[in-house]
């Protein structure tokens, strides 16, 4: 389980409403532990933003996402060793699309364009871009130029992953070309001198071979960084943070025991300790025996301050009869507050909220400049009128950092790498409406898939699964009678970071297995289906 409330809120709806995720760093600059050399990726719309900064600190190299709009003295206050211009979608002639003024390439700090970022960056310094006669998408052999500082340990002939309609057509005064294909005349260019470089294609996703060298190559040899972006610093780095922060304060944190709210929970036990009261709400959307494994072990195992609190019955009537996502979303993240508000009554000196927040749920959650993946029901759309201040040690942190500093503080495996369950729980698994006898019908299918997934050797191979229904029936057959039920939905995914996910290729006879189990032990259903939509274009949840 990922977490039952792995955040709550955020800064934003204790100070204003509707601020970004960029806003959230900007105010909260103390507070988040991190290493002193940075990298910015400005984002220009491409769907691969977050994979960019996730990229660039396998390096070992801090990268932070901000919008195309953040001023350029803002870009110098933050004083990055390099800057990123994502892809994006438009063209770079349209006069509605985003641009940035041309004295970004004058400030010395290095620039790195992919994409649209290439285009942009053509455009602005005087070369010429144009619609393509011939459009690349996909993988597309590619001809680099070794002599390069970016294709350094680079194969002559590598593949790269192209998703274009424009392309140079000229490049600016001043740069070479460095990369082709037999399309596409500048798949790459440079100014080494000012150390602005460009890639037509993207390095950051999985399908260029060699993009990993070629990201490594420009933030080390090009920006000159040293790779001070580590787990065990910022892991003491955050504690230290944590104790200033809080001072003699109390600490109230939601709890699920899932990955992000465990390792929020110990990074703040170990910075404070008794002064961090835990509180696990079972708010019925939990799968089977999960409410009492928490206990079992942050009561009994780890000796925390945990308060459980039996609310059952309270979300599921307010949760009676929305079938819209978002507005469960917001019902399950509104309770949540409240339900926190009454505990925090009931003890002494509480001023704080900590929360597991990370940074997929913030970027996904919408930006200046792309339009909100979904609402996450710690990131926005919750009650304004609050008297915490939050503690969200784990804000800047991808799903796979949260892991490793979850091993850095000591944690076991099974904590560690248990796989992520969604805040609202089986609520955006019972699709739609949610009604008690649907829902109890997810928890035992999904019991039943996590039982045989352990017993056939994919609890640790596969990244998430789960089952989902929804409001739906079709004709069936039980007991020699004609059966209107519901049918189950088997999803089954892997991931790094969870901004991309591939479908588990599950044996066709564990598949039958499973459904044989769900479709004659789990009342009302009569139907098993497998989802084979990668992400994208599907999410990973269906709600």
């Amino acid at each position: 389980m990922d977490h039952l409330m792995k955040g709550i809120l955020s800064p934003g709806l204790v100070k204003e409403v509707d601020i970004t995720y960029n806003d959230r760093r900007e105010n909260d600059e103390e507070e988040t532990g991190l290493a002193r050399e940075m990298v910015i990726v400005l984002d220009f719309g491409g769907q691969y933003n977050q994979l960019i900064a996730r990229r660039v600190r396998e390096c070992n190299v801090y990268c932070e996402v901000h919008p195309y709009t953040m001023s350029l003295d803002k870009i110098r206050e933050l004083n990055p060793k390099g800057i990123i211009f994502t892809g994006g979608p438009n063209s770079v002639y349209d006069e509605t699309s985003p641009h940035y003024q041309k004295e970004i390439f004058e400030i010395g700090v290095p620039i790195l364009g992919i994409c649209y970022g290439s285009q942009l960056m053509a455009y602005t310094l005087g070369g010429e871009v144009k619609t393509a006669p011939v459009s690349e998408y996909g993988y597309t052999e590619t001809e680099v130029d070794t002599s390069s500082i970016l294709f350094k340990d680079v194969e002559p002939s590598t593949v790269v992953w192209m998703s274009h309609t424009d392309y140079i057509a000229q490049v600016p005064a001043g740069f070479r070309v460095t990369a082709h294909t037999p399309v596409c005349p500048v798949a790459a260019m440079e100014c080494a001198e000012r150390k602005l470089y460009a890639t037509q294609f993207h390095p950051e996703v999985m399908h260029t071979k060699e993009g990993q060298k070629m990201l490594r190559n420009f933030v080390y040899d090009v920006c000159g960084c040293s790779g001070d972006w580590q787990m065990g610093s910022f892991v003491e780095e955050t504690i230290r943070q944590i104790r200033e922060k809080v001072g003699t304060g109390k600490v109230l944190c939601a709890l699920s025991g899932g990955v992000d709210s465990s390792v929020a929970a110990v990074l703040m036990s170990k910075a404070i300790g008794k002064q961090l009261t835990c509180v696990h709400v079972n708010h019925g959307l939990l799968r089977k025996g999960e409410p009492e494994q928490v206990i079992q072990v942050f009561r009994h195992e780890m000796d925390a301050n945990l308060i459980y609190v039996d609310a059952v019955d309270r979300f599921l009537d307010k949760l009676a009869g929305v079938a819209d996502p978002e507005q469960k979303r917001k019902i399950i993240g509104g309770e949540f507050i409240r339900v926190f508000e009454e505990e925090a009554r009931k003890l002494e000196g509480i001023s704080f909220l900590g929360q597991g927040t990370i940074y997929p749920d913030i970027i996904e959650s919408g930006t200046k400049t792309v339009k909100a993946v979904k609402s996450h029901h710690n990131v926005g759309g919750l009650p304004e009128d609050l008297d915490f201040e939050l503690v969200e040690p784990l804000k800047m942190l991808f799903k796979d950092e949260v892991r490793a500093c979850g091993k850095a503080l000591g944690l076991p495996d099974n904590m560690v790498y248990r796989q992520p369950f969604p805040g609202p729980g089986l609520g955006v698994r019972c699709l739609g409406a949610i009604t008690r006898d649907r829902l109890e019908a997810v928890r035992e299918s999904d019991a039943i898939l996590r039982e045989e997934f352990a017993k056939n050797g994919l609890e640790g191979k596969v990244w998430q699964y789960f089952t989902a229904i929804p409001d739906i029936k079709s004709v069936g057959v039980r007991d020699g009678k004609r059966a209107d039920e519901w049918p189950v939905i088997i999803r089954a995914v892997n991931t790094v970071d969870a901004m991309t996910a591939t479908v588990e290729d599950v044996p066709f006879a564990l598949l039958q297995h499973i459904t044989h189990r769900i479709t004659h032990e789990v009342p009302g259903v009569n139907r098993v289906l497998y989802d084979l939509t990668p992400k994208p274009t599907g999410t990973i949840e269906w709600e």
